[in-house]
């Protein structure tokens, strides 16, 4: 397989794909645009004396970073012995397009561009050749040392006459030398964590040399996918609360898992399980998925259809003629977006999916909650006044709480609050029908200037628990803002874009 990745993975067969050609080329996809000058900057797994030459790659926050290897761990529930574990490591090799003129005597000599006699420009550009390499292991296996293979490309080199006899195009790739490693270790009853390690197995001939010297010898837009067969993956952005210490005991390197499929949930446990997963040097959310509204590849990270659909209708003839000598795939999303019908277009303007039906407050049944979007949609909302009950207690303006934000997905400022008391300001209401609420932390020496003036941490009302008056001791900070404010909402709908990357 080459652009798909088979059967048992057709849920995240278009976002596999799309994380393989992530910034493959970007508007305005012409060879003259100097970002396209530098590519390949996702998921690239390079020589490692080349890697290394200023000293160990230590994994980042970021994908981005070129390193030799990719890790992958992560938690799986195996339910049957006869349990097997699907592996497929997928990357882009380089392919170096070289125009060729005819000099007259039977050879050829290397050009930048060539214009043909039927009028078309050709130009020399660098391209990628899409690979994928398939694991099958049992669950034995995996746990008796599981297994390691190559998952290398071979050189090679093709040619294309070009018309009338005016020269060709050669088509050039090195060889790339990688291989991975799978291998399971136990954890408790029918709990393991499965290990993926990509590396690439070469060395650079000059270490000092540029980057762009040794990017024939990488693997480039690195990711994997795996599936389950009797097997059944954790969540590591939603783990179910008995496996929040294992999941923290995965060490992912330079790569991102997230889960693929449908939502589902295991045991009528809390926490996200599926069938597939994702590991890719791009932050995804689990269970992601290309916009039905997505006409085709942009090639632009979470790509935003209806802005470079527009953007590629107005380059001129001259630039659409070089766009599409650049590239075949960059010909591909011209002439896509030339003959793109109106209806398909017009689905590009955006879709609302966030919203959820408004859930009735302590306050106002769902029928006195008018939609946020219509005029009025605020009236009856008191941020200082209203209440939302926590443990059965109303909590509002002037009500003291021990924060406890979430042990995952929390905002990072968020969670160096842990434990910390603070008393609520207000109540918003989200367009959702979810309230926040806007408190001050005791023992900021600014919380009175933050109540005056409205700056606030924003917490959901099962990231806070009730204290009494007495609990907490009173360091100052105000009981409600200084200055009621009109009503308002934490936060604003989001806008559906037709958005091709997850």
């Amino acid at each position: 397989m080459v652009n798909g990745v088979g059967e048992g993975c057709a849920p995240l067969s278009a976002v596999a794909d799309a994380v393989l050609y992530e910034g493959y080329l970007l508007y305005p996809y012409r060879r003259s645009s100097a970002k396209n000058r530098v590519r390949w900057q996702f998921g690239v797994l390079l020589p490692r004396n080349w890697v290394e030459r200023d000293g160990p790659v230590t994994p980042g926050l970021s994908g981005s970073a070129d390193s030799w290897y990719q890790q992958t761990e992560c938690l799986v529930r195996a339910r049957r012995e006869d349990a097997a574990v699907r592996v497929r490591v997928r990357y882009l090799q380089l392919q170096h397009k070289q125009v060729e003129a005819a000099d007259g005597d039977g050879g050829h000599r290397p050009v930048e561009s060539l214009r043909t006699a039927d009028g078309v420009t050709h130009l020399s550009f660098e391209e990628a050749v899409p690979r994928e390499t398939e694991l099958v292991l049992t669950l034995e296996e995996l746990l008796h040392g599981g297994r390691t293979v190559a998952v290398g490309a071979p050189a090679g080199v093709e040619y294309e006459t070009l018309p009338a006899g005016a020269g060709r195009t050669a088509r050039r790739r090195r060889e790339v030398r990688a291989r991975a490693t799978v291998v399971a270790e136990p954890l408790a009853p029918e709990l393991y964590r499965l290990r993926v390690r990509t590396e690439n197995a070469d060395q650079a001939p000059d270490p000092a040399a540029p980057r762009g010297a040794v990017l024939g010898q990488a693997l480039l837009a690195t990711h994997t996918l795996l599936v389950g067969d009797g097997v059944e993956f954790v969540s590591l952005i939603d783990p179910p609360a008995g496996l929040v210490e294992q999941v923290r005991g995965c060490r992912n390197a330079f790569t991102f898992p997230v889960l693929g499929g449908a939502p589902q949930r295991s045991g009528g446990e809390d926490g996200a399980t599926g069938a597939s997963l994702l590991s890719a040097p791009i932050i995804l959310p689990d269970h992601p998925q290309v916009a039905p509204e997505s006409p085709g590849d942009l090639h632009d990270a979470a790509e935003i259809d209806e802005i470079l659909t527009l953007r590629t209708m107005l380059l001129t003839d001259e630039e659409k003629a070089e766009a599409r000598a650049t590239d075949p795939r960059a010909a591909r999303i011209v002439d896509r977006v030339d003959t793109m019908p109106q209806e398909v277009f017009a689905r590009l303007h955006g879709t609302i999916r966030s919203l959820a039906p408004a859930q009735a407050s302590a306050q106002a049944p769902a029928s006195a909650r008018p939609a946020w979007w219509q005029e009025g949609g605020d009236d009856g909302l008191f941020p200082t006044t209203d209440t939302v009950l926590v443990d059965g207690v109303p909590v509002g303006g002037g009500s003291r709480v021990r924060l406890r934000p979430r042990v995952r997905g929390a905002d990072a400022q968020d969670m160096f609050l842990a434990g910390r008391s603070a008393r609520v300001s207000a109540l918003f209401h989200d367009v959702d029908g979810s309230v926040h609420l806007a408190v001050t932390v005791d023992d900021d020496p600014a919380a009175e200037l933050h109540g005056w003036y409205g700056r606030f941490h924003y917490f959901r009302p099962d990231e806070v628990e009730p204290l009494a008056v007495a609990d907490a001791p009173d360091q100052g900070g105000p009981a409600g803002p200084r200055s009621p404010r009109p009503a308002h909402r934490a936060d604003r709908p989001e806008r559906g874009r037709s958005d091709a990357r997850a």
